[in-house]
This record gives C-alpha cells, structure tokens and sequence, in this order.
C-alpha cells in the first residue's frame, strides 16, 4: 500500500495465494474506508487486484520512466504518450542526442504493466495518428493496429520532435521535425510490406527561418493544415506550420528596453510547396496544433517577456467558411517565470483529453479550450488551474487523464542534489484538476513598450480569475490618458454589433505610475488599453 493525499492506493499483485476468508474481506475494508478505491471480488491466483480496482489519483511508481545512472547524467522525460490498440505508449526522453541512456518505448495495458519494448539515446517528443494507414507514429516508431512495431530508419542520431501529415503525400508520408532544425520525410506506408521506414534529410529550419547565429534553435512543434474555405483562394493551399521556443537573457533584456523588438532566435514559421518557407512571428513559441474539421482552427502558444501569447488562424470549413482567416493575438498571464528560458518550458500541449475539447498547457497553468473559432475569435478560453508539475505531455488512457512528469534532471550534473533522472505519471480524472492550484498570474500586453495614438494593445485575458490590478507606468515622462476598453462577449471586433465597450480612463501625467482595482466580482472575457498619445508605457496586470 502506498498513502498518497491521504488516499490508499493500492499497487499489490495477489500470486500466492486465493485470499478469501470473511477476515480478509473486513480487513481489506477497514484500510479502504474513506478512500476512493473499490476493491471487487477477491481474485484467483495469478490474477491481478489491478483489473478490478478502481484508483484514486495519484503516481504509479511502477511506472516510471528512469535514466541510467552512469556513465552521462542528463535528463529523462516524458516525451510523448498516445492510447493506441489497447494500450498507452510512452516514449521517454534526454536532453540531447547521446545525452546519456536508459530512455525507451513503453507499452502499458490495462492492468497497469509497463513493458519497455525499445531503447534509445536521444530525445523524442512526438506522436500522432495517420489515419490513411493506420497506424500512429511515436518516436522513431511507427506502430499499427496490430501493436507491430517498425523502426525509421536513416539519420536517426538526429533529435526528432515532430510528426505531422505531408503536404504532398498525406496518404502514405509523414515529415519528421527535429529540435536543431532538420526537416525530415518518411515514408510510412512500407510497414503494410513488413519494411522499416526510412527517413530523407529535406531542410535546415535553422537556415530557412533565419535564426541568427549564436542563438540555440529549439523546435518543439509542427502542425499541417490542409485549408479549402479561408475565404482567400491564395490561403487554400496545405501549409506547415513548426515552433521555436528560443526565449533566453538576450530577449527578456531586449524586449523590455526596445519597444518590443524580437529578433532573436524564437519563430512561428511557415512552410508551402510553392512559397517555400516564411516567418510568421519572431517570438518563441512551443506549440501549434488543430484539428481537421469544424473550421480547422489552428491555435499557437508561446512567451514573450510580457505575458504568454495566444494566436489563433480560423481556415473554415466547407460546412462554416472563415469570415477572418487572418492571425489574431491574443495574451494570457503567466503562472510562473520558471517557465521562461527555452530549456525551462519542455511541451507544453494543446491536448484534446475530453471529447471534442481541448486541454491547454501554458506556463503552468491549464486552461479548458474550445477547438472552434466563430466569427474568427477566440472565445472558448478560461483558466482551471495552476501547477507546480513538468507536464512533457498528457492525453487519456482507460477513462483516466495521465500527465506525464519530469521530475529529476541533473543536466550533465550541473544539479549535484538530483541523482537519477527520472519521470513518473500521474493518473486522474480531469476535474481533478480544479483541486490543484488556484488560477494565479501576472502579464499584460505593454512593458516599456513605445505605443502608438489610438492604438489598441492586444486583448488580454480576463474571464476566470479572481482578485485583479492593474499597474499603468510611463517610461518617458510624456503624459497620456489610457482607455481600459473590456470585451464582454468574448467576440468584439469579430461579430457585429458586439464592440469594445469603454470602462474606464485613466491619467498618467509625466514620469507616473497609478494603481486600479478592479471591483469585486468584476470580469469580462478581455481586456485592452488605448493609449490617447504617443508614450512608452507599461501596463501590467495581476490576478489573485
């Protein structure tokens, strides 16, 4: 038995012996009174109490995902999970390629058995399903619906991040993104001959995207969409879309002293057969995701050193066609600044881990999300928790939300307190997740930042948080009044008739600061600031 929050789980395999008497059943329910677990009948021998217990949440020791002790020490982390064939794979990563070992392909069933069915030295993060063949890739896995397992072959020393649909071959080819930038494709559909996929080098993103030299890449995420209905018959055209989250001193001191600039090594980019490769935003960001129906709404998240932000592109549909199929930005608080530098964040995911509803990860806090964009907006956001948890990836698996951890990284024994590097998971429902922290943080769409007349900033999330103020400062001794405008639909400036609604001015006069308060009970969907003349300004808000 294991006592965790004060609940018993239980981890125990009955093998020796048909445990039956009265005795033993008033025992087994004296330990379980209180507790969430339902224990059935008393099993056979060889059986497993595992398939008729019903678990409270918590770890699974068994479960863990270690490192080798020796001879490298780095990292070892949950890179990817996905439920497939009646079973959750897992693949483990390191923090670099060759970065110690250890790390491997996990397969889980039902009864709570882990099997490692392969190992690496690397660091792998991705997963998706390929429907056209059916099977789902993992790794550097490819496994079908019959739990075979094949291998990609080729350059596979290189780190690989990614998984997403081809643009020209969806019906049998996948690209494969990794993390310093090497754009791979493969193949997949040999697996159906009983051959291993192989893997051909495509691009340097490094390169492509311009990222200047001297700043460490780090892609974390790629998506393809494949639009019919933008409204724009250029945007009808597959596109892919890959992240860098590189966010280090050079950013937050840059940002912060010159009005916003970003030129450093963070990229939202973009890639099509005809237009090449183009660079949709400079800053870091460490997701992009969506899916293919219900206007194919692509959603990004990254940070920047305001606040995390949000960009949302609606494609539409044949069924709902986009009315706006242009980017909109969007901020968010951040939960914490342990979260800031590029090797601090890991993957923080966009999972659909409810029915057609999205999980979102950011900066230590989730968020329930909407896949749908109506009237190009983004509606369909509030917080639920905060937490303290690395959290590489999280999906469903048997009826259970599961998190995957990252819990001790000495990185090459630059931490002499960690020891073994290793990851646990975590298995709940999904409301538990109101039981973790209060939604906390702070953010806004202005720091130092030069801002223009009239000028609306970004609309910044409100909706879900309790206590909050608002801190305005000038940075130049140019006086300005700044309109507090509030958004209480959630759909201003998208649907008509449904505008930014005036709350609130205030004066700022010379080199000031002035603090509000916003009413108790008070909430809109999202807030944003006018400035009435040109000034460097700060707005920053904090919820408690």
């Amino acid at each position: 038995f294991f006592q965790s929050d004060q609940q018993l789980i239980i981890l125990h395999r009955v093998t020796q012996a048909k445990m039956s008497s009265p005795l033993w059943n008033c025992v087994i329910s004296v330990l379980l009174f209180g507790s969430h677990i339902v224990l059935g009948q008393p099993q056979n021998v060889g059986e497993s109490v595992a398939s008729t217990l019903s678990l409270a949440p918590g770890i699974f020791p068994h479960l863990t995902a270690t490192a080798d002790s020796a001879p490298k020490r780095s990292e070892s982390g949950t890179g990817a999970m996905m439920a497939w064939a009646d079973r959750l794979y897992m693949v483990s990563y390191l923090s670099v390629d060759h970065g110690g070992s250890g790390t491997g392909l996990y397969e889980i069933d039902a009864n709570m058995t882990i099997t490692k069915i392969a190992e690496h030295s690397t660091c792998y993060a991705n997963r998706i399903m390929h429907p056209e063949t059916n099977q789902i890739v993992i790794g550097r896995w490819v496994i079908n619906a019959n739990r075979e397992v094949f291998e990609i072959t080729g350059n596979v020393s290189s780190v690989r991040l990614g998984a997403v649909a081809h643009l020209e071959h969806p019906e049998s080819m996948v690209y494969l993104i990794g993390m310093d930038g090497n754009m791979y494709e493969s193949d997949i559909s040999v697996t159906a001959k009983g051959q291993n996929p192989t893997s051909k080098l495509l691009f340097n993103m490094v390169d492509e995207l311009k990222i200047p030299a001297g700043q460490q890449p780090h892609f974390k995420a790629a998506h393809s969409v494949f639009p019919t209905a933008t409204g724009n018959p250029k945007d009808n055209v597959p596109v892919l879309y890959v992240t860098s989250n590189t966010f280090n001193e050079a950013d937050f001191v840059g940002d912060s002293t010159q009005g916003g600039e970003y030129a450093m090594g963070g990229r939202l980019g973009q890639y099509t057969i005809d237009g090449g490769w183009e660079i949709v935003d400079h800053r870091a960001y460490y997701e992009v995701t969506g899916r293919r129906n219900w206007g194919k709404v692509t959603f990004a998240t990254g940070v920047d050193s305001k606040s995390v932000v949000l960009r949302v592109r609606d494609f539409g549909d044949d069924a709902t066609p986009s009315t706006n199929s242009s980017w909109r930005t969007y901020r968010l608080p951040k939960a914490s600044h342990a979260y800031d530098h590029l090797w601090q964040t890991e993957w923080p995911r966009i999972r659909e881990v409810e029915t057609e509803r999205y999980l979102m990860d950011a900066h230590g806090m989730f968020y329930e999300l909407s896949p749908l964009g109506w009237a190009g907006s983004a509606w369909g956001l509030r917080p639920v928790s905060q937490h303290l948890r690395m959290i590489p990836d999280f999906c469903s698996f048997r009826g259970a939300l599961v998190l995957g951890g990252n819990q001790v990284s000495s990185i090459f024994d630059n931490n002499l307190v960690t020891g073994q590097a290793q990851a646990g998971l975590w298995f709940g429902k999904t409301d538990d997740l109101w039981s973790f922290g209060k939604p906390q943080g702070w953010g806004g769409p202005w720091r130092n930042s030069l801002v223009a007349p009239a000028e609306a900033s970004d609309p910044y999330l409100m909706t879900g948080f309790d206590k909050k103020v608002l801190h305005l400062e000038t940075h130049d001794n140019r006086s300005t009044s700044i309109t507090i405008q509030v958004d209480i639909h959630g759909v201003a400036g998208s649907l008509p008739g449904f505008p930014w609604r005036n709350y609130q001015v205030i004066k700022l006069t010379g080199d000031d600061y002035v603090p509000y308060t916003f009413p108790e009970g008070f909430s809109a969907h999202w807030v944003r600031f006018v400035s009435s003349t040109a000034a460097r300004v700060s707005a920053t808000l904090m919820y408690t």
